[in-house]
């Protein structure tokens, strides 16, 4: 050991950095630390990311192969010809009469190349997640710590109850509550609702629930305290039966919750980036990443990971149509792709169906629930542009400006209308009404003091839930 360190010392005095007297002045620490390094070197070649994915190395327990397949699904598109096997060997496509793909068959991945976010087999790590379930504890706010207007929001309780208005038949703001800890990230999706009418909203690195018809916290999921990691939340979407939770973290982690049990399901293969968006498609989750990766997940399968597709852009919104028939993901350029059912095949020859442009980001967007091939999407600050397309020909067939930001959107199916929350001037929330030849807004609903980032609505769209980033929940009456 004292030969290594004379060793190493030797090698700084004679590569001394520009500037620098005392090269030989070593700490034994620092030297520990140059010893580590190279050991563990020669085990295997060390990969950088540009992102910052923590503060703390990710375990160097995978190997470089997995490294490799990991770059192939989640790195920026190069010229040159995918390498044989990975993804694109172990994809096979079937389809349909009528050219319509049918559920892909598939050859499994191999367990040792379907990692999760900790460099683990997927398959043994489901034990061994980090998350935990808290259960919700009553803890009430008296009136006169809610009633000022310098309360600190960052004290109060997830859901708690600030202001409370009587229901009225014109419609309005019905309760308002605290949402501590909400990010302001125009990017992010964190905000939605189940067929059961359970609301699942992420604030920081914990999701909360709360049950709209009880308005009480059912409780949270949090990152368990001995993995000392606290990411937050990107993104989040409730399965179609309300049974599963899906969440989606800046460090590229999908995790799968049954929230009926309180136990998490699995660990998803992770992308190498932040998860901008999810939705699901039946017993299929597919997932969206800022690189501009959608992979496709089977949570039943060994292997999840059936299919992929790759764009240039970020990706900031994705959602499969009501019919499980088409595709669309937004990307942070204003191109608005639809895709087709057929989810397998080679990653790099899959090509969307329809390319659509708008001059701002497509994160704000959502499909007609009671039109065919019929989308919506909001329009940024620079555009602020609420367009009605149609992805068969490709054409806006309506469009109305707002004159601000459009930072979410949603359809109220029941009530056939359209819900856009916004920014900058007014931070309100305007219901739509739509027919063939005219988008023209009904009622403004008012009430938030920063841009609304995030609407969802309860299982009979009689009411509207918004986040914004002033940390606060509304309830709204539509």
């Amino acid at each position: 050991m004292r030969d290594m360190f004379r060793d190493f010392v030797g090698k700084r005095r004679h590569y001394p950095f520009q500037g620098q007297n005392d090269a030989c002045n070593v700490s034994y620490k620092r030297f520990r630390r140059w010893i580590h390094f190279h050991r563990s070197g020669t085990e295997a070649p060390a990969v950088s990311t540009p992102l910052t994915t923590g503060r703390r190395q990710r375990e160097r327990s995978f190997e470089w192969d997995t490294v490799c397949q990991r770059l192939e699904l989640d790195s920026p598109p190069t010229h040159h010809e995918a390498a044989p096997g990975g993804l694109q060997g172990a994809l096979q496509e079937t389809t349909l009469e009528g050219g319509l793909s049918h559920r892909p068959t598939f050859i499994p991945l191999n367990t040792s190349h379907t990692i999760s976010a900790r460099g683990r087999p997927a398959s043994q790590n489901v034990s061994q997640q980090g998350w935990m379930w808290r259960a919700a504890v009553e803890e009430p706010v008296s009136t006169q710590q809610t009633a000022g207007a310098d309360v600190r929001r960052c004290s109060l309780l997830p859901f708690t109850v600030l202001d409370k208005a009587p229901e009225s038949p014109q419609g309005g703001s019905v309760m308002k509550l605290a949402a501590p800890s909400l990010l302001n990230d125009y990017y992010t999706n964190v905000l939605d609702c189940s067929c059961n009418g359970t609301v699942a909203l992420a604030l920081g690195s914990s999701v909360f629930l709360w049950n709209s018809e009880t308005r009480a916290l059912v409780g949270s999921l949090e990152p368990s305290p001995q993995t000392g990691r606290h990411q937050s939340v990107s993104s989040l979407c409730w399965s179609r039966d309300g049974r599963a939770l899906c969440i989606g973290t800046r460090r590229g982690e999908v995790e799968l919750w049954d929230v009926e049990n309180k136990q998490n399901m699995r660990c998803l293969p992770s992308h190498l980036s932040v998860v901008g968006a999810l939705s699901w498609q039946q017993q299929l989750l597919s997932s969206g990443s800022v690189l501009g990766r959608i992979h496709h997940l089977d949570p039943r399968a060994p292997a999840p990971l059936v299919g992929a597709a790759v764009q240039d852009e970020g990706i900031c919104s994705l959602q499969w149509s009501p019919g499980d028939d088409w595709l669309a993901s937004g990307s942070t350029d204003g191109l608005l792709h639809i895709w087709d059912r057929d989810i397998a095949g080679p990653t790099r020859t899959k090509q969307p169906v329809t390319t659509m442009k708008q001059p701002s980001a497509v994160k704000a967007m959502g499909w007609c629930p009671w039109q065919e091939k019929i989308i919506a999407t909001g329009g940024g600050w620079k555009d602020g542009e609420l367009r009605i397309w149609d992805t068969q020909s490709g054409t806006c067939v309506n469009s109305a400006n707002t004159n601000s930001q459009i930072c979410s959107l949603r359809w109220a199916e029941k009530k056939k209308c359209l819900v856009t929350g916004h920014g900058l001037p007014h931070h309100q929330v305007t219901c739509w009404s739509w027919g063939s030849a005219s988008l023209n807004p009904v009622c403004q609903l008012t009430g938030h003091s920063r841009r609304v980032l995030h609407l969802a609505s309860n299982p009979d769209s009689t009411q509207i839930f918004s986040a914004a980033a002033d940390q606060c929940f509304h309830v709204w009456d539509i």
